[in-house]
C-alpha cells in the first residue's frame, strides 16, 4: 500500500506503467487481507485463507513473501525516480 501511496504523491514523476504496477500490487495485498479476514469473499469467487490452521498460515506467509518480491523492483524504481528528481 505504501508504494501506491507514494507513487500517487509523486504522480508527475511516476510513469503510468509504474503507477499501475503499484496499484495492482496494492489490490492483490488487500485481496489477501480480505481472504484472511472474517469477511466472506466467496461471492467474489475468492476462497478464504484459514490463517488459524498451519496450512493457512503457510499459504498466507508464502503469498506475503511473494508480495515482498514483487514490491522490491517497484520500490527501487520509485527510489530512482526520486533520486533523479533531486
Amino acid at each position: 500500500m505504501d508504494l501506491l501511496k507514494w507513487s500517487l504523491k509523486l504522480r508527475p514523476l511516476v510513469p503510468g506503467d509504474l503507477l499501475l504496477d503499484c496499484a495492482e500490487l496494492a489490490r492483490d495485498v488487500r485481496l489477501l487481507d480480505m481472504q484472511a479476514s472474517p469477511y466472506d469473499v466467496s461471492l467474489l469467487g475468492e476462497p478464504a485463507v484459514a490463517i488459524e490452521t498451519p496450512e493457512g498460515k503457510a499459504e498466507y506467509a508464502a503469498r506475503q513473501r511473494g508480495f515482498a518480491e514483487r514490491a522490491a523492483p517497484l520500490r527501487a524504481r520509485l527510489a530512482e525516480l526520486c533520486a533523479a528528481a533531486l
